[in-house]
C-alpha cells in the first residue's frame, strides 16, 4: 500500500465554514433556516383595524344658542314666516346640456379610469403567458481546485479545473425543447499518468426532448395563451359594460336633478300663492270682511310652504352633488358650491316599440355584453376541458443528445479536433410515467366538465332575465308616457280650479283653507308631471341599456388608457 502525501503549497485557502459564514453575511443578518418578523411586518397598527372609534360630533359642529320660546297670547297672531332664503343666491351658475355631461363623464370620470386600466392588465397577462416559448440563453463559468490526499499513485491529489460555456435552450409549442449547449475547459493536474497533463476540451450538444402523450401537441400547450387572450376580451367587454352603465348613470342623474330643480320652482310658486293669499285675507280682515282666523289659516299655509321649499333646496343639492361626482369636472368639484343648470328640456316622443327586435337585439353577440362575457367563459371552459383531458394522459417522454467532442493540448488543438468531428456519440431514450389510478386527473376533467354545464345554465338565466329586463323597461316607457299625459290633464283641472277658488274666496263663499288646498292639489299635479317627464326619459336610458346600446346623437368609441410611465425601463 502506498500512501501519497500531499504537495508542499505556499498558500491555504480559506476554509468552508468561513466561506460559508461570508456568503450567510453578504446575503444579510437573518437566519435563513428560521421565520424572521421582517418576513411579514405588520404595515398597519392594531389599533386602527380592531378599535371602533365614538363619532364626536362636538368636535366637528359650531354650537349654537338655543332661541328661547316664550308663550304666546292665544289670541295674538303669530307673526308671518319670513321670506325663504335662497340658499343659490350667491352660488355661481353654470349651465350644462346632457351632451356635455356625457362628454365629461368620458373625459374625467374616476371609475371610468379604473375600468381602462382592466385591458391593458389583461394584456400584460396575454404578454406574460407568450413569454412561455422565449428562449433562454444560459452562460456559466466554474473554477475549480483540489488538493486531497491519496492512497493511488495513479490518482492525481491537486487539480485545477476552468470550465465555461453557454447555452441556448428553444421551448416548442408544440410541448418540446431543443437545446444547443457549447462547453469548453481547461484542466491542469499533477497526475504523471495522465497523457495530457494540461488539456482543453471542447463540446457541442445538441438535444431535444419532447413529450408524445402528456402535454403533446401544439393545442395542449399553447391553452394558457389563449385562455388569456379570451380574457382580454372578458376585460374588454366588461370595461365597454362600465362604460354603458356610467353613461347610463349620467342620464339617470341628469334628469333627476332636472326633476329636483323643477320640484322646487314649483314648491317656490306655492309659497308666492300662498305669501299672495296671506295678504289678500290680511287686507280684508283690515277691511272686516273675515275674522281673524282667516288670517291665521293664510300663515299656517305659508308656513307650511316654507318647509317644502327647505326640502325641495336639499333635494336639489343632494341630486346635484351626485351628478357632479359622475361627471368630476375640475371646475365643478363634489364641494363646489356652484350650481348646475340643466339647460337639455325633456323631449317626451311617443313610441311604440317591439318587444322581440329589442330582445333579439339585447340577446345578439354585439348587445348585452353580461351575454358575450358568458360566451367567452364557455369558450374558456372548452380549453380547459382539452386541457385537463391531455393532462391526463400518461407521461411519455423523447430525448435525444448529439455530441460532438474536441479534446488537446492546446486551445487551438482542441478546436481542430472538435471541427473535424472525428468524435461524435448520441443518445437516445423514453421515459415514460403511467398514474396508477390517476383519480387527480379524472377528477380535474370532471370538474371542468361540471363548470361548463353550470356556465351553461348561467347563460340560459342571463338570457332570460335579459329578456325581462327589456320588457319591463318597454312597459316603463309606456307607463311613463301616460303618466304625463294624465298629470298634464290634472294641471289644467287643478289650475281651474285654484282660480274658481281665488274667485270665490273674494266674495267671501270660500276660506284660505279652501283656496290653499286647490293650491297644494295644483302642486301635486304639476309634481306628478315633473316626475313622469324625468321617468320618461330615464326609462328610455334603462331601455336603451338594458338592450347593451346608449343614449345620444353618435355611438361612442373607446379604447384602453395609456400610461406612458407603465413600461418605462421594459
Amino acid at each position: 500500500m502506498t500512501f501519497t502525501m500531499p504537495h508542499a503549497r505556499r498558500s491555504r485557502t480559506l476554509p468552508a465554514a468561513a466561506v460559508a459564514a461570508a456568503a450567510l453575511l453578504a446575503a444579510g443578518c437573518a437566519n435563513p433556516l428560521a421565520p424572521d418578523p421582517s418576513d411579514h411586518p405588520r404595515l398597519t397598527p392594531e389599533a386602527t383595524l380592531r378599535v371602533i372609534e365614538r363619532f364626536n360630533a362636538e368636535r366637528y359642529a359650531t354650537p349654537v344658542e338655543p332661541t328661547p320660546a316664550g308663550p304666546q297670547a292665544p289670541l295674538d297672531p303669530p307673526p308671518p314666516p319670513p321670506a325663504p332664503p335662497s340658499r343659490f343666491a350667491t352660488a355661481q351658475r353654470v349651465a350644462l346640456s346632457i351632451e356635455e355631461a356625457r362628454a365629461a363623464a368620458l373625459r374625467h370620470n374616476l371609475d371610468l379610469r379604473v375600468a381602462l386600466v382592466n385591458p391593458l392588465i389583461a394584456a400584460q397577462d396575454l404578454r406574460e403567458e407568450e413569454a412561455r416559448f422565449e428562449a433562454v440563453f444560459r452562460p456559466r463559468l466554474s473554477a475549480v481546485k483540489t488538493d486531497n490526499p491519496t492512497l493511488n499513485t495513479t490518482e492525481s491529489n491537486q487539480q485545477e479545473f476552468i470550465a465555461g460555456g453557454a447555452a441556448v435552450s428553444i421551448p416548442l409549442r408544440t410541448g418540446g425543447r431543443v437545446e444547443v449547449d457549447f462547453q469548453q475547459s481547461r484542466s491542469e493536474t499533477d497526475n504523471p499518468f495522465v497523457t495530457l497533463p494540461t488539456a482543453y476540451d471542447n463540446d457541442l450538444v445538441f438535444s431535444i426532448s419532447h413529450p408524445l402523450l402528456r402535454g403533446a401537441g401544439r393545442r395542449a400547450n399553447t391553452a394558457f395563451i389563449r385562455i388569456a387572450a379570451i380574457e382580454e376580451d372578458i376585460a374588454e367587454a366588461q370595461t365597454k359594460l362600465e362604460i354603458i352603465r356610467q353613461l347610463a348613470a349620467v342620464d339617470r342623474s341628469y334628469w333627476r336633478l332636472f326633476a329636483a330643480r323643477a320640484e322646487l320652482e314649483v314648491r317656490q310658486q306655492q309659497y308666492e300663492l300662498a305669501a299672495e293669499q296671506l295678504a289678500r285675507a290680511q287686507r280684508r280682515f283690515a277691511a272686516g270682511d273675515v275674522p281673524e282666523v282667516e288670517v291665521l289659516r293664510a300663515q299656517s299655509g305659508l308656513a307650511e310652504r316654507l318647509e317644502a321649499i327647505i326640502i325641495a333646496e336639499n333635494a336639489v343639492l343632494r341630486q346635484q352633488r351626485e351628478l357632479k361626482r359622475i361627471i368630476n369636472i375640475p371646475e365643478l368639484d363634489v364641494g363646489s358650491t356652484a350650481m348646475i343648470e340643466t339647460s337639455t328640456p325633456p323631449d317626451p316622443v311617443r313610441f311604440e316599440f317591439d318587444p322581440d327586435a329589442l330582445t333579439a337585439a339585447a340577446l345578439a353577440p354585439g348587445g348585452r355584453m353580461e351575454m358575450l362575457e358568458l360566451e367567452l367563459r364557455l369558450a374558456q371552459d372548452a380549453i380547459n376541458i382539452d386541457f385537463n383531458r391531455n393532462q391526463a394522459l400518461p407521461l411519455l417522454n423523447l430525448d435525444y443528445t448529439y455530441r460532438i467532442s474536441g479534446l488537446g493540448a492546446t486551445l487551438r488543438d482542441s478546436v481542430d479536433v472538435l471541427t473535424q468531428n472525428d468524435f461524435e456519440s448520441w443518445t437516445l431514450g423514453l421515459v415514460a410515467e403511467i398514474p396508477i389510478g390517476n383519480e387527480a386527473a379524472k377528477a380535474r376533467v370532471q370538474r371542468a366538465i361540471l363548470q361548463r354545464l353550470q356556465r351553461l345554465s348561467t347563460r340560459d338565466a342571463r338570457a332570460q332575465a335579459i329578456r325581462q329586463e327589456v320588457l319591463d323597461a318597454i312597459d316603463q316607457v309606456e307607463a311613463a308616457w301616460q303618466r304625463i299625459l294624465a298629470a298634464r290633464q290634472a294641471v289644467i283641472a287643478a289650475t281651474r280650479t285654484l282660480q274658481a277658488e281665488q274667485r270665490q274666496n273674494d266674495v267671501g263663499l270660500r276660506t284660505s283653507t279652501d283656496v290653499l288646498d286647490a293650491a297644494a292639489r295644483l302642486a301635486e299635479a304639476q309634481s306628478a308631471e315633473i316626475r313622469g317627464l324625468a321617468d320618461y326619459q330615464i326609462a328610455l336610458v334603462d331601455l336603451a341599456f338594458a338592450t347593451g346600446t346608449l343614449l345620444g346623437a353618435a355611438r361612442v368609441d373607446w379604447a384602453p388608457a395609456v400610461d406612458e410611465d407603465a413600461g418605462a425601463g421594459y
